[in-house]
């Protein structure tokens, strides 16, 4: 019997382009085609994560330019907040990925990314540098500098801070070092059995005007990007604000701007520009040998090119097609005849996609694949053959304009992983199973149906992702990636199980089998805690079952907190695997198989009440952890709150960032103070001081302000030991800090009237010391606390020391 831990080994794979259902055919893409396949030029995008790039830019570059453009972030934004939902960190970046692409489908641009982990926000270059792998890091930005061989870099920040993020200035620190190394055979040597190094002309920094922050200055170099284009119908300010506004999770909706508009840049290193940002490249077919008489072949093409007879141009592209062959420059003949098949497929009317017949697949399940085929204008199109994995049809002509359809099977060989998320990864960066997977925003290895086709006598190998399609009664024809799970998962929801005075615990598995399966389900031992019964037994448990099984857990006295792993057997092997959905209509369905295991904490914990009003912010996992310690948590309502007795409930919570996205809020606040002047106990955890729907959260004045302690070690000094938040019902100590995961708080409060006592002092390395991460005041009968700890973060995550200071938040003792 072996484990069967589920990673997946990607091949190195040439082709950065993501693959896709059918692309559009529609004449604005043919045109913008046409004059992107004159373009020979490459632009490539630094910053540090999703959201930080610049979309109007991009838009220009890749769409009224036509250079090939692409935007390298170097996290997926794991550490940000979630206005959308209650994912954090690895599941966040998820989110995020897919926006990104989301983005790029709509400014045109391609979207990379390295294996460094946003692990919250970082007030400096240094701690940043510390926490990612440095030298991988920027090996991973070297490999994508190597592959997509940019003319020119442009940087998102400088080096000096202006950016006001650590990530945000160590991206341009290691796109200097990158932007040298690439071109230096001696750095990342290994890399030279798959690509050459390559120098850039040229690394700018797009400056900026935020906010208070203006980098921009007369004497830069600019270039107006808010020219308009007729083709497309849209200015590039309205394309812009189109990608930006798929950055749901951050709340990135934006204003559409038209008109003129400029941005500037700074050059950092190479020869400054004069004209135009690509100022000595030639971004035409003279960079390459015999190049002129292509260029003559597209112009001609394009001139005779007939918008209601897109399929007389056919004959002319294939002709071109041979000559581009033929270009000894590889990477300009891969990417200008990926670009020409293209065209190609859509003045033929070529449209073609295929679908699994279901939307998930056991590990080692055959596929059916339904492949359809419809050549629009004409019959001179040939179907030379489709293939998979393991199977390939037969060719056949292609009647004009019906819909032909072809069964075949694939084989269904991994799961449904993320390449970067196969194993365990520290703070700082994630843990690649291949160095060469780095700049891939997905698994390149995902299912893939090639179509051979012949036109005009020439045989062309078209590719296509292999997809669910199904139809919404509300959404109509929805497209969602294929799932391939386990036999058999095991889901624990809760990414930790509290205990408090030695009480036992169930431990609830939630189970769901992919294909009819009999087998056993056990908690591998865990020194200092008993677990019954020690396995449980299923049988025949068919596709689509769901079922849960429980196990009692108990601390032994003093036992130490520790992880409990769960392992399912399914014939002869042990899977350890649950399962995760991440489903928005923005993007599409994420799922992936982490490790069915909880973490076991053992409180010395006392509580003083029971029932908690919990008013929903922007997503936590609170209230969860509230229920696991034995509180009776009820949502509130708005009715609830404005109608009925709060008295009823020791305390009432707003989740994070409550008065910021709940525009009710403004209306209900004075019947919270009521509640807190009648008695009650209200407890506000943190805001961003951006947007708050109230001028005043609390029965006296403070004010949010942009001040955190980002390290989760600070030193805390207690500025009133005899609070009762430090001592009622539980004593805190320094030791209540210890285990504190990716910060203290953020978004801390300033101008705090004295009626208000601060808690705690504490500050990051270099800066003066903070008050307001914690303050509280008596008010009326009743007691208001304000905090800017994030809880949110370490509750979840099971901290010791957390759950028992938000404890004494919610306990108000007798006056």
């Amino acid at each position: 019997m072996r484990i069967i831990k589920l990673l997946i080994t990607i091949p190195f794979i040439i082709n950065l382009a993501q693959a896709q259902t059918a692309p559009p055919t529609d004449i604005a893409t043919i045109k913008q085609s046409f004059k992107k396949l004159s373009v020979l030029g490459s632009v490539l995008y630094v910053a540090a994560h999703p959201d930080d790039e610049n979309t109007r830019l991009l838009a220009y570059l890749a769409r009224e330019k036509g250079y090939r453009t692409g935007y390298l972030a170097l996290t997926r934004g794991d550490g940000g907040q979630n206005l959308i939902g209650n994912e954090q960190a690895e599941l966040l970046g998820l989110i995020r990925t897919q926006e990104l692409l989301a983005a790029r489908r709509v400014d045109g641009a391609e979207q990379f990314f390295t294996r460094a982990n946003d692990f919250g926000f970082s007030k400096g270059p240094e701690e940043t540098l510390r926490f990612w792998d440095r030298d991988k890091v920027l090996g991973d930005m070297v490999w994508v500098i190597r592959r997509f061989k940019p003319d020119v870099m442009i940087c998102r920040f400088p080096t000096t801070g202006e950016g006001g993020h650590g990530h945000h200035t160590s991206s341009a620190i290691l796109a200097q070092e990158a932007f040298t190394a690439a071109a230096d055979p001696k750095r990342y040597p290994e890399q030279l059995k798959y690509v050459q190094p390559w120098q850039a002309k040229r690394l700018l920094w797009n400056t900026f005007n935020f906010g208070s922050t203006n980098t921009t200055a007369a004497d830069q170099f600019k270039i107006d990007v808010g020219v308009y284009n007729p083709v497309l119908g849209k200015g590039y300010g309205e394309i812009a604000a189109e990608s930006r506004s798929n950055h749901k999770s951050q709340g990135f909706g934006t204003a559409k701007q038209r008109g003129q508009s400029f941005e500037y840049f700074k050059n950092l290193l190479g020869e400054a520009p004069q004209t135009d940002l690509l100022d000595g490249v030639a971004t035409n077919w003279k960079r390459v040998k015999n190049g002129d008489d292509i260029a003559n072949n597209i112009t001609t093409v394009g001139k005779n090119y007939d918008s209601e007879n897109p399929e007389k141009s056919v004959p002319a592209l294939i002709q071109l097609r041979n000559k581009i062959e033929k270009v000894t420059d590889v990477y300009w003949r891969t990417q200008k005849l990926r670009e020409l098949d293209d065209l190609i497929a859509a003045c033929a009317g070529l449209w073609f996609e295929s679908y699994a017949t279901e939307a998930t697949y056991a590990l080692g399940d055959s596929i059916t694949v339904r492949s359809q085929v419809l050549n629009r204008y004409s019959d001179k199109v040939r179907l030379a053959g489709i293939s998979t994995q393991n199977f390939a049809n037969g060719g056949q002509s292609l009647p004009a304009n019906q819909l032909q359809q072809f069964t075949s099977h694939s084989y269904a060989n991994k799961i449904t992983q993320p390449y970067w998320l196969n194993g365990p990864h520290g703070i700082g960066a994630y843990t690649l199973p291949n160095d060469t997977l780095a700049g891939n925003p997905e698994n390149p290895d995902a299912l893939k149906i090639n179509y051979d086709f012949i036109i005009e006598g020439k045989l062309l190998r078209y590719e296509r992702q292999l997809a669910y399609k199904y139809v919404d009664p509300v959404r109509g024809e929805v497209y969602q990636p294929v799932e391939i799970a386990p036999p058999v998962t095991a889901t624990i929801e809760s990414k930790a199980l509290v205990f408090s005075a030695g009480k036992p615990q169930t431990l609830q598995l939630k189970l769901k089998s992919f294909k009819l399966t009999t087998g056993r389900i056990s908690i591998k031992p865990v020194g200092g805690w008993q677990i019954s019964p020690s396995s449980i037994d299923f049988k025949d448990k068919r596709k689509g079952d769901e079922w849960t099984a429980d196990f009692t857990v108990t601390p032994a006295p003093n036992a130490k907190s520790s992880v409990a792993e769960v392992q399912v057997t399914a014939g002869a092997q042990i899977y350890i695997n649950g399962i995760q959905h991440i489903q928005y209509e923005h993007i599409p369905n994420i799922t992936l198989f982490p490790p069915a295991q909880t973490r076991l904490v053992n409180l010395d914990l006392k509580t003083a009440g029971k029932k908690i009003g919990y008013i929903t912010g922007a997503g936590d996992f609170v209230p969860d952890a509230l229920r696991q310690i034995g509180y009776e948590v009820h949502l509130l309502t708005e009715g609830e709150i404005m109608n009925t007795d709060l008295s009823v409930y020791d305390a009432i919570v707003t989740g994070v960032r409550a008065y910021n996205v709940d525009a009710r809020l403004a209306y209900e606040q004075p019947k919270l103070m009521e509640y807190v002047k009648n008695g009650g106990n209200l407890v506000v955890q943190y805001n961003n001081f951006a947007g708050l729907v109230v001028q005043q959260i609390g029965p006296y004045p403070f004010r949010v302000v942009n001040e955190r302690v980002t390290d989760e070690l600070a030193k805390v000094t207690f500025t009133n030991a005899q609070s009762p938040l430090l001592n009622y019902p539980n004593k805190i100590t320094q030791a209540d800090f210890d285990g504190w995961v990716q910060e203290r708080g953020l978004y801390f409060v300033s101008d705090i009237a004295p009626e208000y006592q601060a808690t705690f002092e504490m500050n990051d390395a270099g800066e003066s010391s903070k008050k307001g991460s914690l303050i509280t005041a008596n008010f009326g009968k009743g007691r208001f606390v304000y905090t800017s700890l994030a809880f949110f973060r370490q509750l979840p995550a099971g901290v010791p020391g957390a759950y028992r200071l938000f404890v004494n938040l919610l306990s108000k003792p007798l006056r």
